[in-house]
This record gives structure tokens, C-alpha cells and sequence, in this order.
């Protein structure tokens, strides 16, 4: 496109359009066409590019708002200008606030008229090289918005096979250490299923405490863990039949410690690995490995104490044949209720014991 606007006349005068012309052919600007009603004019607009359209306002009766809004419904930038017979007062704000771009009365100086001109013209060509930029974001943004739902598609179905990937690694991982645990509770016939009756008896206890289901869930994987570190006892301790020396002693008070160890490296197991090194912890003190006392001593490992103890003694062992018959668990349980285990979660196991 050249530097000359494309200019559409809306007029029905005869003369006035020839003067018109001739005012424009001396400035050297390009009329498309002169049309005599804005149906016309609306015909001409949408066969091509205008920059301007100059509107002769003679009549009062020319509503000068329905021009405008059917103008720029063909084109939104249309710059349109009014040329009047008369100044009239308020009529150019009015004119103004319906869209008009300039209004001025005939005739004009030449210089005036080729000055709206090239400013209408240069108007026009940046409202429409703007608008084409904005809708160039915008269908660029459409697809950018569109590439960004499909990218966080294929995020949330790679999260979501790396989520499987993970529980089903955690749940080999699982499988894994709880075969550990019950093979060392099957090193020795009078422990079998061992872990797995201390998990149903501190279940009880926890569910009576009436503790968060995701806490109760952890209790009773520390259970089934807890002797875990027993892995790293030699046969000819654990299954000893007489009393154990010093020496020996030592090293059964060290399978809390293995265990946490073996089970730190497993993150998703992180809220177990205290359990199990604190569930032989007294209450008063005197427990392994750390000789934690009273409410530091973790509460699920304070459960697991009880229960622990309690299925001991109801179990036959090596060191001892015949065990405890309930009345007589139950009996030192509560003699050392306050020492060795936290009153509290004896009175607990009290309530739930005949459940066991």
C-alpha cells in the first residue's frame, strides 16, 4: 500500500461530490468511490481496503450513530470523518463520543484537508496493523495455551506412571523386608508369626487410643519390622537356652539400632524407622538403646512395647518351654506398669486385652 489513503465518499449532492473530487485529485489522493447512502457505502467498504471514510452531514435527520456502528462492524478501525455545511455547537463532542475521528465544516484550506488526510490515513494503518498484531498474540496464545494443556497431559501421565512406578517399587521393597522379618522370626519355631501377632495386638491398642488412621498404619509396619535387626544376632544368642552372659546381652540390645539402620535408607519408611529403634524403651529409663524415658519415648513405640511383651510372654521361647498362661501375662504387665511400660498405655491394653 502506498502513502495516499483509499477514500470512500458518502454524499448524495451532485456538486458538492465534483468539488470534493477535485479538492482530492489536486492533493494528489485516491478516491475508491462516492456512494450515495450508507448501504452503498457498506457494498464498497467490503469490497476492499479504505483508510477513510469522508461523510457529508447535511440533514439533521442522518443519524450519524447508526453510520458509525455499521461502518465499523465492516471494519473496526474505519476512521471516518464528517464534513459540515455549518459549525454546529456540541455537535463535534457528540460526534467525538460516537467515533467519529475529525469533523470539519466546508470547505477546508488544502493543507488542512491533506493534513487529515495523512493523519486519518496513518490512524487507520496502525489501529489495523495493531489489531493484527493482537489477534497474532492472540491465536499464539491460544496455541501456546493448547501446547501447555497437552504438556501438563503428558506431565500428569508421566506423575502418574512414575506414581505407579514408585508404589509398585515400594511395594517390592515392602514384600521384600516384611519376607526379611518373617524369616527371622522362623529361625526359631517358638517365634513364628511373632511380628505379626505384636501387629494385631498394638492395632487394638491404637485403634482404642483412637489415633489418625495413617498413624495407626505406621504402627503396624513397625510392628511387623520391628525385630528386623535381629539379622545381625548370631543363631547361637537368639536361640540360646540358658541365661544370656554380658557380653551377650550387649548384643541383643543392639538389633533396635541394626534395625533402624537397614530400614533408614527406605525414605517412604521414614516415619517407622524411630518406632522401631524406641520400642525397647522403659518408661522409666532403664530400656535400650538410648535409655529414653517417659513421653520422649515416641507414643507408637510405647505401644509396641506392650504388645511385644505381652506376646513374648504368652509364647513359648528356647529359654522358656512353657509360656505364660494369660492371667500371668497379664499379672506382669501390670507389675510393671509405670516402669518398663507406660501406664497409661497399659490401661489401654487392660480394656482390649480380652480382645487379643
Amino acid at each position: 500500500m502506498g502513502d495516499s489513503g483509499k477514500i470512500i465518499l458518502i454524499c448524495d449532492d451532485q456538486g458538492f461530490t465534483v468539488n470534493f473530487q477535485k479538492h482530492l485529485f489536486a492533493l494528489g489522493e485516491q478516491i475508491v468511490a462516492v456512494e450515495p447512502n450508507l448501504s452503498a457505502a457498506i457494498l464498497s467498504l467490503n469490497k476492499g481496503t479504505c483508510d477513510i471514510v469522508f461523510v457529508k452531514y447535511s440533514s439533521p435527520e442522518t443519524d450519524i450513530g447508526v453510520l458509525c456502528f455499521e461502518l465499523k462492524k465492516v471494519d473496526p478501525d474505519c476512521v471516518i470523518i464528517i464534513l459540515l455545511d455549518n459549525p454546529a455547537d456540541g455537535l463535534v463532542n457528540e460526534l467525538a463520543e460516537l467515533g467519529v475521528f475529525e469533523s470539519m465544516v466546508w470547505p477546508v484550506s488544502a493543507e488542512k484537508l491533506k493534513f487529515i488526510i495523512d493523519k486519518g490515513t496513518q490512524w487507520h494503518r496502525l489501529l489495523n496493523y495493531n489489531r493484527r498484531m493482537n489477534q497474532g498474540l492472540k491465536e499464539n496464545n491460544q496455541s501456546l495455551e493448547r501446547q501447555n494443556t497437552l504438556l501438563a497431559k503428558r506431565i500428569e501421565d508421566s506423575t502418574t506412571s512414575l506414581s505407579r512406578l514408585y508404589e509398585d517399587l515400594r511395594s517390592t521393597y515392602m514384600r521384600t523386608i516384611r519376607v526379611l522379618a518373617q524369616a527371622i522370626d522362623a529361625r526359631d519355631h517358638y517365634t513364628h508369626s511373632h511380628s505379626e501377632n505384636v501387629a494385631r495386638y498394638a492395632v487394638v491398642m491404637a485403634s482404642e487410643l483412637r489415633l489418625a488412621a495413617k498413624d495407626i498404619e505406621l504402627i503396624r509396619q513397625a510392628c511387623e519390622l520391628h525385630d528386623l535387626g535381629k539379622i545381625g544376632i548370631e543363631d547361637s544368642i537368639l536361640l540360646k537356652t540358658s541365661a544370656l552372659t554380658d557380653l551377650e546381652w550387649e548384643q541383643i540390645k543392639k538389633h533396635p539400632v541394626i534395625g533402624a539402620k537397614i530400614l533408614e535408607p527406605l525414605t517412604f519408611l521414614s516415619g517407622v524407622v524411630d518406632l522401631v529403634r524406641q520400642h525397647h524403651e522403659h518408661f522409666d529409663g532403664s530400656g535400650y538403646p538410648e535409655g529414653r524415658k517417659g513421653e520422649d519415648i515416641m507414643l507408637g513405640a510405647r505401644i509396641i512395647h506392650v504388645a511385644d511383651a505381652y506376646e513374648a510372654m504368652r509364647s513359648a521361647r528356647s529359654y522358656r518351654k512353657v509360656p505364660l498362661i494369660k492371667e500371668e501375662a497379664i499379672l506382669e504387665i501390670k507389675r510393671n506398669s509405670g516402669t518398663q511400660f507406660d501406664p497409661k498405655i497399659v490401661d489401654v491394653f487392660l480394656k482390649v486385652v480380652d480382645s487379643l
